[in-house]
């Protein structure tokens, strides 16, 4: 099994950080199979058609998806640690991809198809598709960064502040376990792939490899929020990232009609805050994510307080606040077992 060995530096600056790139790299291979998810269900189904009429048109796009779908390796020039925490710019991340080399590139793509469960061949290199000229200056670099651009804007930029809110919200949990019961708790269901081994190593995936030493930058734990797996990302520095599914996803589609008992008891908007609850998040988060004003949430917040269906924790200079057993119970009873 692979470890990532972090020293006492590097576990110390070990944080969080957000990546539109891992969020479009991801949203791009979900986009590129079939829909067996169906909390993206929605989102799949109003984006799936013409994501595949662009990989039909683009044979070196169709071929890139393909293998980032079916294998176990990202190629590291996809795979790239966020350079600027949790405020991470697209443009920055995509400018690194597009001066990757054809060599790294390539060598790359072969590493992928070696960890890929189907069978690939690297001949879709050599084809053009509509709108691409030949030169130094559309490398496959820069291709795959315009293939990431151009997913960004049309298929995930949409949805951005309400993913980037749902990514807050888990980095926020997560961040109160930390501040708790450090590490391993605060790392604890980010994957079935990784794990806390002892105390300084990471264990990512299965596979047999050589252990990896994080640089004193230290770790940085990636959430995105659509469900394609998890990926390790790497730089010559020595920094990672791992990038994992966050808790609960921002492009899910409407759910079944939840029972109006709860917003019977409760009233309408108390009951849709203490379903949003399912997941810890601050005031703020959830006025973003319910599109409600900070003040209005602030009021259903103090009466579900006072009921004790919600708890508020201090995490720094925010408020966290969760459901309490009583709200659980609640919210699960009322929404689970219909009228």
């Amino acid at each position: 099994m692979v470890l990532l060995r972090l020293s006492p530096m590097a576990l110390s600056r070990s944080r969080f950080a957000l990546s539109p790139l891992a969020e479009t790299l991801g949203s791009m291979i979900v986009l590129g199979k079939p829909c067996s998810d169906p909390s993206v269900a929605h989102w799949h189904g109003r984006h799936h058609d013409a994501f595949r009429r662009t990989l039909d048109a683009d044979p070196f796009a169709k071929g890139l998806v393909r293998l980032f779908g079916s294998t176990k390796w990202l190629p590291e020039f996809v795979a790239i640690p966020p350079s600027g925490g949790m405020r991470t710019a697209l443009a920055d991340e995509l400018e690194k991809v597009a001066r990757v080399s054809d060599d790294e590139v390539r060598a790359g793509l072969e590493k992928s198809i070696a960890h890929s469960w189907q069978r690939h061949d690297l001949s879709w290199l050599d084809g053009h598709g509509h709108g691409h000229k030949q030169g130094r200056e559309h490398g496959w670099g820069a291709r795959t960064a315009d293939l990431l651009r151009s997913v960004w804007q049309a298929h995930v930029s949409p949805d951005w502040p309400r993913r980037r809110a749902l990514l807050e919200r888990d980095v926020t949990y997560r961040a109160g376990l930390l501040a708790a019961y450090g590490w391993p708790r605060a790392l604890e269901r980010m994957s079935r792939r990784s794990a806390w081994v002892g105390a300084d190593a990471i264990q990512f995936g299965n596979r047999p490899g050589p252990d990896r030493v994080v640089g004193d930058e230290g770790m940085l734990f990636v959430p995105v929020s659509v469900a394609s797996g998890t990926w390790l990302c790497a730089a010559p520095s020595g920094q990672y990232a791992q990038v994992y599914p966050a808790r609960g996803f921002a492009t899910t589609s409407p759910r079944s009609r939840p029972s109006r008992a709860l917003d019977r008891l409760l009233g309408t908007g108390r009951a849709t805050v203490l379903r949003a609850l399912e997941h810890p998040a601050t005031p703020s988060e959830l006025a973003a994510h319910l599109n409600q004003s900070l003040g209005t949430i602030g009021g259903h917040l103090a009466v579900l307080r006072d009921a004790d269906l919600v708890v508020g924790t201090r995490v720094g200079r925010r408020v966290v606040y969760r459901r309490t057993e009583t709200g659980d119970l609640l919210a699960e009873g009322h929404d689970g077992g219909g009228e």
